[in-house]
C-alpha cells in the first residue's frame, strides 16, 4: 500500500517538492510530480513543503475501525511525542480518550524503547562492533538499504521501539491487534514490513478522527514523570538514554537528513572507528517528524515538553533475551542504471548546455546540478522543460524572433510612457539609427503622447486607428494595447503610406 500519495489537481509544476526531496524520488511527467515509491525513504518532506497539499498522508482509520469492531482487542502504542502534540495531557488522559474511541487500551512506545536501548547498551557492552547505527528511524534504515548498501552492516539489526512494544503488547494479551500513534509517514511503511504491528496512524489522522467523534482529550491535572526513555524522539535522546558501558566508544546524534547523508558519505570513505551513532532523518528527531512539523512546528517547545515528562530512572520492562527484539535488515536493490558521459552531454546539449559556463546549477529544477539533471532526464524522472533558465531563453528566442520579424512597427511603453522596447521595422519607420537611443526615454521624443495617455486613463485599447505621421511623412494604422496586468501599453503600427 502507498503510505503517500498525490493529488493531481493541486499540483502546480512549482518543483518545491524536489527541491527537499533528500534522495530526489520525484519524477515529473506531464507538469506533475509523482514520488517513486521504490526510491522513497518516506521522511515526508515532499508533504511538508508542498504548498498546495498536493501531497497526503494515506489514512489507516477506516481500517483501525473495522480492527475495533471485529471484537478483538485493540491496543495502541502511543509514541513519547504525544506530550508535545498533545500539550498539558498525559498518557491516562489519552488512554480514557482512545478507550471512548473503542480501543481496548493504550500504552506509552516508550516502553519499548526502554527495551531497545538496554539491547544498544548490550551490544556496545558485549559485541566486537566497530560502527553502530541506532535502527530506531525507518526512513534512516530505507536510506541506508536502498542508497548505502555497504554500511548495512553498521546498522543495528534489533526492532525499533514501535516493533518491540507491540511484540510485547501481543505476548502479554493474547489475539491482540496493536495500532502505532506517532508523528511519522515512514512508520506506516515499516508496519507493512513487519506482524508486530498491524496499523499506523499519524497524530493529525487521529486528532481528525476524536474532532468527528466529539471527544475532547482532557487536561492532566498533573503530569507524572516516568521513564527516561520518553527522551527517545528528541535529538540525542537515545544516547541521553543509554548507559554508555564501553568508554572506548565515542557517542553522537546526527539529525537532519542533509546531515544524515554527510555522515553516511563520510563513513563510506573509512576513518571512523568505535562509534555509536544514534540519527534521524527528521531535524530535531521525532519531535520534527513531517506530522509535527507541518501542523504543530514549535521545536524548542516540544523538546521542553518531552523533556519534562521524562524521569531519570528506567521502566520496568522484565528482561528480553536479544533474540527477541533482533531484526534483520535487506539491502533494496536499486534498479535504475546511470547514463554513460555521452548520454548526459546528449541530454545536456538538448538543454542548451553546450560548454561547462552554460551550466548554471541555479536549482530551480530542484536538482542541485545540471548534470543531475540531465541523470534524472534519462531516467524518466524529469523533463527537459523544467530548466528555468532552458524554458526563458527558449521563450525570448521565440518572442525575438517574432518581434524582430514582423513587417509591423512595435514599441512597448511602461506606465510612465517610456519606451521598454522597440523593434527594427519602427526604428526604420521613424528614422532612429539604433534601439539604444530612445530605450528608457519618454516616448513624447518620437510620437504624440495623447493617444497613450487616453488608452492609460481608460484602458480601452485603440485598434487600427489611422493617423499622419506628419514628421516622418508616414500614414499608419495603429493599435495600442494595455496590459493592466504587467502594467505596459503595448503599440504596434502597420505603415499603410
Amino acid at each position: 500500500m502507498e503510505c503517500l500519495t498525490l493529488k493531481k489537481a493541486n499540483c502546480k509544476n512549482c518543483y518545491k517538492c524536489i527541491r527537499h526531496c533528500p534522495v530526489k524520488a520525484i519524477r515529473f511527467s506531464g507538469n506533475q510530480a509523482y514520488i517513486i515509491q521504490d526510491e522513497c525513504i518516506m521522511c515526508g518532506q515532499c508533504f511538508v513543503v508542498c504548498p498546495q497539499d498536493a501531497k497526503q498522508i494515506v489514512s489507516e482509520v477506516g481500517k483501525v475501525r473495522v480492527m475495533l469492531q471485529s471484537g478483538a482487542p485493540v491496543v495502541a502504542s502511543l509514541a513519547p511525542s504525544f506530550i508535545a502534540n498533545y500539550a498539558g495531557s498525559g498518557i491516562e488522559e489519552m488512554r480514557e480518550a482512545l478507550k471512548k474511541l473503542g480501543f481496548y487500551d493504550a500504552e506509552e512506545t516508550a516502553l519499548g524503547a526502554t527495551m531497545v536501548k538496554r539491547e544498544y547498551d548490550r551490544m556496545v557492552a558485549e559485541e566486537n562492533r566497530d560502527i553502530i547505527i541506532s535502527s530506531c528511524c525507518p526512513s534512516v534504515n530505507l536510506l541506508i538499504r536502498r542508497y548505502y548498501p555497504a554500511l548495512l552492516g553498521y546498522l543495528a539489526p534489533v526492532m525499533s521501539p514501535m516493533q518491540a512494544h507491540c511484540a510485547d503488547i501481543k505476548r502479554r494479551i493474547p489475539g491482540a491487534k496493536t495500532v502505532f500513534i506517532g508523528p511519522c509517514v515512514a512508520k506506516k511503511e515499516e508496519a507493512q514490513e513487519c506482524g508486530e504491528v498491524d496499523a499506523v496512524l499519524t497524530f493529525d489522522e487521529l486528532t481528525e478522527w476524536l474532532n468527528q467523534e466529539n471527544i475532547t482529550v482532557q487536561p492532566a491535572s498533573e503530569l507524572k514523570k516516568g521513564g527516561r526513555a520518553r527522551l527517545f524522539p528528541t535529538a540525542g535522546g537515545i544516547l541521553r538514554c543509554m548507559e554508555k558501558p564501553n568508554a572506548g566508544y565515542t557517542y553522537m546524534a546526527v539529525d537532519g537528513a542533509q546531515n544524515c547523508l554527510e555522515v553516511l558519505e563520510d563513513l563510506l570513505h573509512g576513518g571512523l572507528h568505535h562509534c555509536f551513532i544514534e540519527m534521524s532523518v527528521c531535524t530535531g528527531s521525532c519531535v520534527g517528524g513531517p506530522v509535527m512539523e507541518k501542523f504543530h512546528r514549535s521545536p524548542v517547545r516540544d523538546y521542553a515538553a518531552v523533556a519534562r515528562f521524562a524521569g531519570k530512572e528506567d521502566f520496568e520492562t522484565g528482561d528480553r533475551d536479544p533474540l527477541e527484539l533482533s531484526k534483520t535488515f535487506t539491502v533494496i536493490e536499486k534498479k535504475l542504471q546511470p547514463p554513460t558521459d555521452e548520454e548526459i552531454n546528449s541530454i545536456l546539449r538538448q538543454m542548451g548546455k553546450f560548454k561547462p559556463s552554460d551550466e548554471l546549477n541555479c536549482g530551480s529544477c530542484g536538482y542541485d546540478t545540471c548534470r543531475e539533471k540531465a541523470v534524472a532526464i534519462y531516467q524518466g524522472k524529469a523533463e527537459i522543460s523544467m530548466c528555468l533558465p532552458y524554458l526563458k531563453d527558449k521563450a525570448e528566442s521565440f518572442s525575438d524572433n517574432i518581434v524582430n520579424n514582423t513587417p509591423n512597427g512595435l514599441i512597448v511603453l511602461n506606465e510612465n510612457l517610456e519606451v521598454q522596447q522597440i523593434n527594427s521595422a519602427a526604428r526604420k519607420m521613424m528614422n532612429i539609427r539604433a534601439a539604444s537611443d530612445i530605450l528608457g526615454e519618454p516616448v513624447n521624443r518620437i510620437l504624440d503622447t495623447e493617444p497613450f495617455e487616453k488608452v492609460q486613463r481608460t484602458g480601452r485599447s485603440v485598434r487600427d486607428q489611422r493617423m499622419y505621421l506628419a514628421e516622418y511623412d508616414k500614414y499608419i494604422e495603429q493599435t495600442i494595447i494595455f496590459d493592466r496586468d504587467y502594467r505596459i501599453l503595448i503599440c504596434i503600427m502597420r505603415d499603410v503610406t
